[in-house]
C-alpha cells in the first residue's frame, strides 16, 4: 500500500505542475503580457488544461485509488494519508465526468473571453463580449450537464468551489442574511453620511505600494516566498507552496483602493503559504473551499484591517507616509472613513454592510440565466433594475454594472460569487473562535502584533490546506457549523459603535 500511495502521489505530483504551470500563464496574462500574445496564450493554456485534465483522469490513478480507498478507511480520519486519498478520490471523480476536450474547449474560449473583457470594460462596450459570455453560458451548462442528478442546474458548478453547497441551501441562507442585513442597512443609511473625503486627495501610487507592502509583511506575508504585482482586478495565485504571488491595483485619488485589496489579497496568499510543505506536489496543496479561502482575505482585510485597533498601530505610520493628505486628520476622523456605509456600484469598494447585497445580485442572475429565464442580451437591464431595487442606484453605464467584475468573462456563469458571502460569514464565526482561545489578540493588534492570530489560524485552518471539507474545518475550528450568528454580533457591533 505505501508503495502504491507513493506512486499515486507522483502521478498526481505530474498533474500539479501543469495545473500550476498554466496558472503562471494566466497570472503572466493578467500583468504583463502584451496584448499579441493573447491568441498564442490561449492556446497554450488550453494545451496545459488538456493535458492536466487527461493525466488526472488517467485509468492508472483509478485504479490506484479503488485499491487505496480502503486502506485510507483503515486509517484514523486526520491521518495525511487519508487526507490525500480522499482529496484525491474527489478530484478524480469530478474530473473523470468532463471529457478533455471539453475542458481544451471552455480554457481556450475563457481565454479569449478575458482579453476581450480588458478591452470592452474601458470602452463601456458590452457588446464587444455579449457573443463571447453567451458562448460561456452555453459552456457552462454543457459543464453542468455532465453531472446528471443534479437538483438545480448551478449545483455542480457551485460544488467545483464551494463542495457540498447547492442552490437551495445558498437560497436560504442568503435569505436570513438579507432579512438581517437590509434593517441595519437602512438604519446606517438613515444617519448623516460619513466624511470620507481624506482619503479622496492625490495619493502617489508608489508610496501606497510601499505603505502596503509594510502592512502585509507586518502581518505576516512572506516576501521571500511571494511578491505583488499590478492587474485589472486583483487576485491571489499560486505557482507552489513556495511561490504564491499577489496583485492590486491603484487609484492616486482613493487611498483605500490599493490599500485594502492588497491586505485583501495577501490574507489568501497567508492561507496558501501556511499550508503544511509536506503536501506540496499534491491536492492537499490548496484552500479547502472558495468559502474558507475568502473568509481569511475578509478576516485580515476587514475585522482586522479596518478595526481601529488596527489603526491605533499603522495611523502614525500613514499620517508620516502621507503628512501633507493626512496630517490634520485624527484617527477617529480616519476610522470611520474607511469603514463608511453608503451603497455604491462597485462590489470591490462595496463597504462591510452592502457588499453581500452585491453578492447576492450576482448569484440570483446567474441562477437566471442558466434556468433559461434571463437572456445574456437582457442582462445589462436587468442588472441595472436589480441595483435600482436593492440598494437605490443605477449605474450610468455598463462599465461599472454589468462589465465590472472578471469572473463571468474567465470563468463559468456560476459557482462563482456565493464564496464572497460564505467567507464574509465564516471570517467573523472564525475570529470570534480565535478571541475565545486568545482575548489577548486585540491588544496584540493595536501593538502590530499579529503573530498570535496568525498562529490560531495556522494551526485551525491554514495548515490542513485541502485535508478537510470546509463543513469539517469549520466544526473542528469553531465547534459549531457555518452559522450567521458571529457576522451578525461582529457587524451590530461595529457599525453600532460607529453610528451610535
Amino acid at each position: 500500500m505505501e508503495q502504491q500511495l507513493k506512486t499515486l502521489k507522483a502521478l498526481l505530483t505530474e498533474v500539479y505542475d501543469l495545473e500550476n504551470a498554466n496558472a503562471l500563464l494566466h497570472w503572466d496574462q493578467s500583468t504583463y503580457m502584451p496584448k499579441g500574445g493573447a491568441a498564442a496564450r490561449g492556446r497554450q493554456m488550453a494545451t496545459l488544461g488538456k493535458l492536466a485534465h487527461e493525466k488526472m483522469t488517467d485509468p492508472k490513478i483509478g485504479r490506484l485509488l479503488d485499491a487505496l480507498v480502503p486502506y485510507g478507511e483503515s486509517l484514523p480520519y486526520d491521518s495525511d494519508e487519508a487526507g490525500l486519498i480522499r482529496a484525491a478520490r474527489r478530484k478524480y471523480e469530478r474530473a473523470t465526468r468532463v471529457p478533455a476536450t471539453f475542458m481544451a474547449e471552455f480554457t481556450t474560449h475563457t481565454a479569449e473571453t478575458f482579453n476581450v473583457w480588458t478591452e470592452a470594460r474601458p470602452a463601456n462596450d458590452f457588446s464587444k463580449v455579449q457573443p463571447y459570455l453567451e458562448k460561456t453560458l452555453e459552456l457552462s451548462r454543457r459543464m453542468a450537464d455532465y453531472f446528471s442528478g443534479y437538483e438545480h442546474i448551478a449545483d455542480p458548478l457551485i460544488g467545483y468551489s464551494d463542495e457540498g453547497m447547492k442552490a437551495s441551501t445558498l437560497k436560504k441562507l442568503f435569505a436570513d442574511l438579507r432579512a438581517e442585513l437590509v434593517p441595519l442597512v437602512k438604519r446606517v443609511t438613515d444617519l448623516e453620511p460619513v466624511d470620507d473625503s481624506c482619503l479622496k486627495q492625490t495619493y502617489p501610487e508608489e508610496k501606497q505600494r510601499l505603505f502596503g507592502e509594510r502592512v502585509i509583511q507586518r502581518l505576516g506575508y512572506d516576501f521571500s516566498r511571494g511578491r505583488q504585482d499590478k492587474t485589472h482586478h486583483p487576485f491571489m495565485t499560486k505557482f507552489s507552496l513556495g511561490d504564491v504571488r499577489i496583485t492590486t491595483r491603484f487609484k492616486e485619488n482613493d487611498l483605500g483602493e490599493a490599500l485594502f485589496s492588497t491586505i485583501h489579497e495577501s490574507g489568501h496568499a497567508m492561507y496558501e503559504q501556511g499550508i503544511l510543505m509536506d503536501y506540496e506536489g499534491t491536492p492537499l496543496a490548496t484552500g479547502t473551499s472558495s468559502g474558507v479561502h475568502e473568509s481569511q482575505s475578509r478576516l485580515w482585510e476587514n475585522i482586522v484591517g479596518r478595526s481601529r485597533d488596527f489603526w491605533e498601530y499603522f495611523y502614525p505610520e500613514l499620517q508620516q507616509t502621507f503628512s501633507e493628505q493626512l496630517g490634520g486628520v485624527s484617527l477617529d476622523t480616519f476610522h470611520r472613513a474607511v469603514n463608511k456605509v453608503q451603497p455604491s456600484l462597485i462590489r470591490t469598494d462595496a463597504d462591510e454592510l452592502t457588499y453581500n447585497l452585491h453578492v447576492m445580485i450576482r448569484f440570483d442572475l446567474e441562477l437566471a440565466l442558466l434556468e433559461g429565464k434571463l437572456e445574456v442580451k437582457d442582462l445589462p437591464e436587468a442588472w441595472r433594475e436589480r441595483y435600482r431595487l436593492d440598494l437605490g442606484i443605477v449605474p450610468a453605464d455598463d462599465k461599472d454594472g454589468v462589465l465590472q467584475d472578471v469572473h463571468w468573462y474567465a470563468d463559468t456563469i456560476g459557482g462563482v460569487f456565493q464564496g464572497y458571502t460564505i467567507g464574509n460569514i465564516l471570517s467573523a464565526q472564525f475570529y470570534e473562535a480565535a478571541l475565545k482561545a486568545h482575548p489577548e489578540i486585540p491588544d496584540q493588534i493595536r501593538q502590530g502584533e499579529f503573530g498570535t492570530l496568525r498562529g490560531w489560524l495556522t494551526e485551525h485552518i491554514y495548515r490542513h490546506g485541502a485535508k478537510y471539507t470546509a463543513d469539517e474545518l469549520t466544526e473542528r475550528a469553531t465547534g459549531s457549523k457555518l452559522s450567521i450568528d458571529p457576522y451578525i454580533r461582529y457587524l451590530k457591533g461595529k457599525f453600532g459603535e460607529l453610528y451610535r
